[in-house]
């Protein structure tokens, strides 16, 4: 059974239900919908394509809604694309909605030029492109730059400022309407995008009951991940702006420190962003991408995401299939004593925190062939799934929203059983389930939580171990 999970981003090249079908046969278990691109009736419509897929297939498959967040980005082009050169000028309009070209590019926001001064640095084009500030005319709204590093932009691509983006929103109203579609065509789980403080979450959590993905890309919130990742949800070490923010050379020890505080907070985490970025246009990844998937798993992500590779690239279902058998090979390789002893920040005010362990260190000192949590929210399965134990989670839950958030959790299988008011059924009902989806042989050996009073959210207190 792989644990590592696979998230893989739909477009115009995964969308097509075959591709779909094929896609979630071959490991996929989150489908990430990216709201910076595409309309409201193609994200619709490629959400009930990913049910329908699901269904065929007979996983479980969680939704997961990007939103574009603070995202600047240049407008439209006259011819599409520009190529720049070095020594060239070029002026940044703000707010301006008219076509561009190789001399004067519109901007989405109009506080820019309030924002960069003389000899600040600008990117373009994912960081391909630099510019230098050499002018600010605040009341005409325009920032002159001199091409330091040129090449080809398009239209609509991304503007980077690295350092902080003052009077810049950190959840437009945009991406609050578009929280609300989301959850009317069941999305199961939120990332918002260029999260810089704990209350960016704070604010957002007051407007859904989703769960929050705070994707890292600014220097300012490495600075505070500690803050912002207990305040979230689930945390996605987003590398491409994150590497054009921060010193490319200092993005992979982030990386580690993100996914270290993670896991000490048990909060799933996601590593994203170029993994198999030659997938795109090959067969086969590089070994370097092997590698850094692998390392990624080593340093303990929950999940491993496809952008481009599924969105665009020309073999989605190999990419997903390459990144299955990394994981799969990897995880082998896992410190699993290590991190049940180590990786959770236990909270000795929680009986959950030390039912988890419990459950984990009895897992392997007594060779049981699986973990059953029964659950409502999903809480206690984290908290399990944090301790990375050496066999598999089965989660069962009567909430469906429940059972496909679990999609994202390292090791975790998820189903749905009834609810129970009494304990003692629960236990025995779990008992019972585990073998009717012929996930655990009758007579193995199993650990069940459980809570006093049942029927009840975070109040796992009790384990016992059992014969199925």
């Amino acid at each position: 059974m792989r644990r590592t999970k696979i998230v893989a981003t739909i477009g115009p090249a995964s969308r097509e239900p075959e591709t779909l079908v094929r896609m979630v046969a071959a490991g996929l278990d989150v489908a990430r919908l990216n709201f910076s691109h595409g309309n409201r009736e193609l994200h619709a419509e490629n959400a009930e394509r990913v049910r329908a897929a699901a269904a065929r297939v007979g996983r479980q498959v969680a939704i997961l809604q990007d939103l574009p967040g603070p995202k600047l980005r240049i407008g439209a082009l006259r011819d599409d694309i520009v190529e720049l050169k070095p020594g060239e000028k070029l002026v940044l309009q703000c707010g301006s909605t008219a076509d561009g070209d190789g001399r004067r590019m519109s901007v989405s926001w109009d506080g820019l030029a309030g924002c960069v001064d003389p000899d600040d640095i600008v990117y373009l084009a994912d960081g391909a492109i630099r510019l230098r500030v050499t002018g600010v005319r605040q009341g005409d709204c325009e920032v002159e730059t001199a091409v330091e590093v040129g090449g080809t932009v398009a239209s609509r691509q991304g503007l980077n400022i690295p350092g902080s983006t003052r009077g810049l929103s950190a959840v437009p109203e945009q991406d609050l309407d578009m929280l609300k579609f989301g959850e009317s065509i069941g999305v199961d789980l939120v990332a918002l995008s260029f999260v810089r403080t704990a209350e960016d979450i704070s604010s957002v959590r007051r407007h859904t009951r989703l769960p929050l993905i705070a994707k890292i890309e600014k220097p300012q919130a490495v600075e505070v991940a500690d803050e912002i990742i207990r305040a979230a949800d689930c945390v996605m070490v987003a590398r491409g702006d994150l590497g054009i923010e921060l010193p490319i050379e200092d993005v992979p020890m982030a990386q580690k420190r993100l996914l270290r505080i993670a896991g000490r907070l048990a909060r799933p985490s996601i590593t994203a962003t170029q993994m198999l970025d030659s997938m795109v246009n090959s067969s086969r990844p590089t070994r370097a991408e092997v590698a850094d998937v692998a390392n990624a798993i080593l340093d303990g992500t929950d999940a491993v995401m496809l952008s481009q590779e599924t969105a665009i690239g020309q073999y989605p279902v190999q990419a997903i299939e390459m990144m299955a058998a990394v994981a799969e090979r990897t995880e082998r390789q896992l410190p699993y004593r290590e991190w049940n002893e180590e990786r959770v920040r236990r909270d000795a005010r929680d009986p959950a925190y030390t039912v988890a362990y419990s459950a984990c260190a009895a897992a392997r000192d007594l060779h049981l062939a699986a973990l059953v949590v029964p659950t409502l929210s999903g809480r206690s399965v984290r908290l399990i799934s944090a301790h990375r134990p050496p066999v598999p989670i089965y989660a069962l839950s009567p909430g469906r929203e429940t059972v496909r958030r679990c999609s994202l959790m390292w090791g975790v299988e998820a189903a749905s059983m009834r609810r129970h008011e009494v304990t003692e059924a629960l236990i025995a009902d779990a008992a019972r389930r585990v073998v009717e989806l012929g996930w655990v042989k009758s007579g193995a050996r199993v650990a069940i939580t459980a809570g006093l009073p049942s029927g009840r959210p975070g109040t796992t207190s009790l384990m016992q171990v059992q014969r199925v």
